[in-house]
């Protein structure tokens, strides 16, 4: 991988089973949680009683030199040598989206292998310790307990709260402190504990921080490999339902699924690279090497923002966690940028994302107490999904138009993708008053938020207008598949009714589109318009959209396009969509050149940002989000072509 990362994906299972690496060197700084705060590991090998580390920082040690780093969806690959050998320490998280209890299991790997450099024998021991960060919000905020655990050839240790409350709280720059973390090695000759560590490291400092510990011999050629496994207990409070991960639904425990980790490791990781090399294959076929490299450093994320459990029906909620804005779960205006990667590789998933919403329109609270009548923007703060914390009983925090267009255009896509209605059939009376609140208020929106207003609210937003006109469309798409042809037909007309008129309301002389329908002479991203070119329903044409983006061309900055003309920060996931209207694969490269150029320069040395600012390429706020599921938009579009024709 030619990009520079703005942060390296280590293990990525959930939003609380999280640990990235700062650097690019792996072994120059401490190891973090998505959120920033530290999740400290250190991993070391002893060559002939001389010690190295590999991974985290620790300044009484001597460092292996990393050579190289290579980063793929599934995997992270850093080489290292020292004078007597070169080592390879491979990352492995297996969210493999066809398997939920692979991309549920909370088991990451790291495998360790060596060669000789210098051609001789070597003695080498490798050594992996964990801190207390994992377990607990912050270190030192609680005793914690350490267990060894001998499982059938798995060796290691368990470390958490003495204090253990399961789901005893919410909200957003938070880690979780319930639960054991585990640290496994496989192997017979597996020694744990801070006593049987290398001498060298009996001289480290533990800064008042609880460890666990695990060293292992290692044999030249061959794989040494080390687990690293989370029980989190409960997962997700759903409607005051205490909820555990799909993995562990029929009782499995951690200590087996930690086994049958091991177990699979071989045939896992070829499955593994096998996806990965597939993903960066399509997507550069789709839209060239630089875009596939986002792509590949933006799986991994994507899956990591999000928790899977079944509700009540023994159905897939798919619930993400909106990462540094509010800690709000199953968020709509989240869940719609990032349908894109779900769409190519497990819609069902996107019916999880919707299922919580449909629940909690339904409820009493909502349609009657509020008296709401438009879709919900989310169901709680992450992991507690009991109704809304933020917006209730507040109009002005809802975003009527956009959420119910966001849920009219999921459902359209998921039918497409899965070649059945039938989801939509289950919701249609939802789905019918979602529709007929857009034919209302969507044409020419009033003063309200929508997913963009960083800047505050707007009223007559174009872009949100075309929202209405998708949802509408995708609506008399539904009402086709299901038979109904006259309310299809009836949706249809109004559809284009609502698309003729914006195109004469939106636009200036010279024919570019503005922010807002009576602010001329400004510009925004009009990325809602993607789907009329993805379902090929001829709303717009693309001599339209052509001229489109030649205008926002004008307005780049060194790091690409703004959202919109009150402020020079931009959206990744919108920008991508953009790009994807492009007539031509050279159109589309040439527009996401500058994205690529962005996290390969930003100081921000976080998880992928979705925001970010296109003179300086800094984060203003999000990381880590499950919208850069977006970025598949062109892979997805590249592939529905394909199988129309």
């Amino acid at each position: 991988m030619k990009l520079r990362a703005p942060a390296i994906p280590l293990i990525t299972v959930d939003p609380y089973f999280s640990v990235w690496s700062r650097d690019t060197v792996l072994n120059a700084a401490a190891p973090m949680h998505w959120t920033g705060a530290n999740n400290s590991i250190i991993g070391t090998v002893t060559v002939d009683g001389k010690t190295y580390s590999f991974l985290g920082y620790e300044r009484d040690l001597y460092k292996l030199r990393q050579i190289s780093l290579e980063i793929t969806a599934l995997s992270t690959v850093a080489v290292y040598e020292c004078d007597e050998i070169t080592l390879t320490a491979t990352y492995t998280t297996p969210l493999l989206p066809e398997c939920l209890e692979h991309l549920t299991r909370p088991v990451s790997y790291l495998e360790l292998a060596y060669t000789s450099k210098d051609g001789k024998a070597h003695d080498v021991l490798a050594h992996v310790r964990l801190s207390e960060e994992l377990c607990l919000n912050r270190a030192g905020d609680s005793p914690v307990e350490i267990l060894d655990v001998d499982l059938n050839g798995l060796h290691g240790s368990r470390m958490g709260n003495t204090v253990q409350k399961p789901l005893n709280r919410s909200g957003d720059d938070l880690r979780i402190d319930w639960g054991y973390v585990y640290l496994m090695a496989k192997g017979e000759q597996v020694t744990t504990g801070l006593e049987n560590i290398p001498e060298r490291l009996k001289a480290i400092r533990t800064r008042k921080q609880s460890h666990i510990a695990v060293t292992l011999g290692m044999t030249e050629g061959a794989s040494t490999l080390f687990l690293f496994g989370y029980d989190d207990i409960e997962s997700i409070e759903y409607f005051h339902k205490p909820l555990r991960s799909y993995w562990n639904r029929n009782g499995k425990t951690i200590e087996t699924a930690l086994q049958e980790a091991a177990d699979e490791y071989d045939t896992l990781k070829i499955r593994c690279d096998d996806f990965s090399a597939q993903l960066y294959r399509d997507a550069k076929t789709a839209g060239g090497e630089q875009y596939a490299e986002m792509l590949a450093l933006a799986y991994r994320q994507v899956i990591a923002a999000h928790k899977l459990v079944l509700d009540e029906n023994g159905e897939v909620l798919w619930i993400s966690k909106e990462c540094f804005s509010n800690g709000c779960a199953a968020t709509v205006d989240v869940s719609y940028p990032s349908i894109p990667m779900f769409l190519l590789y497990n819609p069902e998933l996107v019916k999880g994302m919707m299922r919580p919403i449909y629940k909690y329109a339904a409820t009493d609270e909502w349609s009657k107490e509020l008296q709401f009548d438009f879709a919900p923007h989310d169901v709680g703060q992450y992991p507690l999904l009991n109704g809304q914390v933020y917006g209730k009983n507040a109009l002005k925090y809802q975003m009527p138009v956009e959420e119910c267009g966001n849920m009219l255009v999921m459902e359209t896509n998921v039918a497409l993708a899965t070649g059945s209605a039938d989801f939509a059939a289950q919701h249609l009376d939802m789905l019918v008053g979602w529709c007929e609140y857009l034919i209302q208020y969507g044409a020419d929106p009033a003063d309200q938020l929508c997913t963009d207003d960083f800047a505050g609210h707007l009223a007559h937003n174009c872009n949100l207008s075309l929202k209405a006109i998708m949802g509408i469309q995708g609506m008399s798409m539904l009402m086709g598949m299901l038979g109904k042809e006259e309310e299809a037909a009836k949706y249809r007309k109004i559809a284009e009714e609502m698309a003729a008129n914006w195109m004469v309301t939106a636009c200036n002389e010279d024919g570019s589109t503005n922010l807002a329908f009576d602010q001329p002479g400004t510009f925004s991203m009009k990325y809602n318009m993607v789907w009329d070119k993805v379902w090929g329903t001829g709303l717009f044409t693309q001599e339209f959209r052509d001229r489109e983006l030649n205008n926002n061309r004008k307005y780049f900055n060194q790091y690409g396009l703004p959202l919109d003309s009150r402020s020079d920060y931009t959206k990744s996931d919108w920008w991508i969509w953009v790009a994807s209207m492009a007539s031509k694969k050279s159109d589309f490269i040439s527009f996401v050149r500058p994205l690529w150029k962005a996290y390969n320069d930003s100081a921000s040395r976080v998880p992928m940002t979705d925001w970010f600012d296109t003179v300086t390429a800094r984060e203003v706020t999000f990381q880590h989000r499950s919208v850069q599921g977006g970025l598949f938009m062109q892979v997805l579009m590249n592939k529905w072509t394909k199988k129309k024709s």
